[in-house]
């Protein structure tokens, strides 16, 4: 849905224009390792951020783990990689303590959730209880091991990927684990066009030019930290906030839902609506912005009744009355 847009901002600071340009970088270094997918290319943005969490449902083999290295690199964070099996165990995720017998004392040793970016690949052909093991340090970013906390870094993000439901072998995520994603996304098969491209780059480009394209840094975590709390500050309107919320109790009356949207589902679209006019370089959301998250956002934490769950959504967006929008 088209909502008329106010003119934008033109005042940023020196600090937000160079961050603004360095976000540029780093989405052209994105959809140079996922070819063909700006769209999704632009919600992995929103979601870093926005801080979040991002989960990933698709066929294997479509370049989830490519995108999350690149973008590890791309950040100037460390990337680590669980693959999820049954057989996987909760302190394979989060690390545990192992007895030393020179001091006669216990040492901790770190699990890869102890990294930047964590791609948990497959996640649901793990246990509920090693599924669980995520819960504390997607909403907490921390990890409790025999009662010590332990702080992970502070730009910790979780990119999970899970099979399609109906595939043998897997363990339908909780609704609890859904609600700390902040969206959920469907990469797909790219165009013709790009696969053509995607074949002429791997002969053109050699193995140790790959590998040195994929460390490059764009710029480090303190510089997405600040971007982050400049995010933060992107201003929404009351009239926008009682949208959301009216919309919230529709998806909680609505007789093809059996969940709604809950309170911090509320607080993590708001949190994208503010990324995505940070990236369209405005200094306020308006009406276009929550339209364009809610989709990604919404899907993975709405308790669907039937299969169509993208179309309920948008019959959702459809019927749910937008404000009339002016900037002041």
């Amino acid at each position: 849905m088209t909502t008329s847009t106010p003119p934008h901002h033109t005042q940023h600071s020196t600090s937000v224009d160079d961050h603004l340009q360095q976000l540029a970088q780093l989405e052209e270094t994105l959809n140079s390792a996922l070819k063909g997918k700006a769209s999704v290319v632009r919600m992995v943005l929103i979601c870093l951020l926005s801080r979040g969490h991002l989960l990933i449902e698709d066929k294997p083999g479509l370049g989830k783990t490519t995108l999350a290295k690149a973008l590890a690199a791309a950040i100037g964070g460390q990337f680590a990689r669980v693959q999820c099996t049954p057989d996987l165990l909760p302190s394979d995720i989060t690390g545990f303590n192992i007895y030393n017998q020179k001091d006669h004392s216990f040492e901790f040793r770190r699990g890869p959730v102890f990294s930047d970016i964590c791609l948990a690949d497959e996640i649901n052909r793990a246990t509920p209880r090693t599924q669980s093991a995520l819960l504390e340090a997607m909403a907490e970013r921390q990890v409790t091991i025999d009662s010590h906390c332990h702080k992970l870094p502070e730009q910790f993000l979780v990119i999970a990927t899970q099979n399609p439901s109906e595939q043998h072998g897997t363990f339908p995520l909780p609704e609890a684990q859904c609600d700390r994603f902040s969206m959920k996304l469907s990469i797909g098969y790219p165009g013709q066009n790009d696969e053509v491209a995607m074949l002429n780059s791997a002969i053109s480009k050699g193995e140790h030019d790959e590998k040195k394209t994929n460390r490059t840094s764009i710029f480090d975590l303190a510089t997405l930290a600040a971007i982050q709390k400049e995010v933060e500050q992107i201003d929404m309107q009351n009239i926008l906030l009682d949208y959301m919320v009216r919309f919230a109790h529709a998806t909680r009356e609505h007789p093809g839902l059996s969940l709604g949207i809950s309170p911090r589902g509320l607080l993590i679209w708001q949190r994208t609506a503010q990324a995505a006019a940070y990236l369209a370089r405005r200094s306020f959301v308006i009406p276009d912005d929550l339209q364009e998250t809610a989709i990604p956002v919404l899907s993975v934490r709405l308790g669907f009744e039937y299969e169509q769950g993208d179309a309920l959504l948008e019959e959702l967006l459809r019927t749910v009355p937008l404000p009339e929008f002016t900037q002041k």
